[in-house]
């Protein structure tokens, strides 16, 4: 089910609560221990937030300017449709704010990025990360290209509700701070309260194939900008 909000083009797509296990065996020992995780239902933008739908915030007051530079995309005449980037994590939780959402939980990322929590290493099931799914870096940084990719330029590599790029382009940030996995179930969890870094998920342009996977945890301080990270917002349910 997809709405559009005119004022912002913002595709939301909703996603029914359930449970599901969050996190990796096979993976980096930061994703362990494997747990169960419930969630409530919620909405998530079918699209990382674009160039164009930043800069509307911008102009209205609402977010400040991201960066600019070689790799970054504001600015550029030729990448409205491409992933904002170049913002940190506080730009981003202002644009989610803005739109009427927050930065996604970790635990909703993934759980979107699973297909709505199903058994699977990426978005798109379990095939092995290529060009035709996700843009990384392979065969050179952004498929080639040496840069981000429109929006949903890759449908193949979609979640089965939709979801563009939950895999490459840019990494997402969420809004937990880093902090080790409970070993029990949890309920709608929302991280440490306090840390040095905030989380990033769902690999970039210039990342290899093994930060595509789903349970793949990076992070960073909340004041940090780079050019290959993003955002997608989300809304609760009521």
């Amino acid at each position: 089910k997809l709405q559009m909000e005119p004022s912002n083009g913002i595709k939301w797509v909703r996603l029914p609560g359930g449970t599901f296990q969050m996190g990796s065996n096979s993976g980096a020992s930061d994703e362990k221990p494997v747990h169960t995780v419930t969630l409530s239902a919620f909405e998530i933008a079918a699209t990382e937030v674009t160039v164009t739908q930043y800069r509307a915030c911008v102009q209205a007051g609402a977010c400040t300017a991201p960066d600019t530079g070689t790799y970054c995309n504001w600015g550029k005449s030729d990448r409205d449709n491409h992933p904002v980037n170049c913002i940190d994590w506080h730009q981003a939780t202002a644009y989610a704010k803005w739109v009427g959402g927050r930065l996604p939980t970790e635990a909703e990322w993934e759980y979107a990025a699973r297909s709505g929590g199903r058994n699977q290493e990426y978005p798109w099931g379990h095939q092995s990360p290529t060009c035709n799914y996700a843009v990384f870096s392979s065969g050179g940084d952004g498929c080639g290209q040496d840069r981000t990719w429109p929006v949903c330029s890759k449908t193949a590599g979609n979640t089965s509700q939709g979801l563009c790029d939950m895999a490459g382009n840019v990494w997402e940030w969420v809004s937990d701070w880093k902090g080790t996995y409970p070993s029990g179930s949890v309920t709608n969890p929302t991280g440490p309260s306090s840390g040095s870094g905030r989380v990033y998920r769902g690999g970039s342009w210039s990342g290899n194939a093994r930060y595509v996977r789903a349970a793949f945890r990076g992070n960073v301080g909340p004041g940090s900008r780079y050019n290959d990270l993003g955002l997608r917002p989300v809304r609760s349910v009521r």
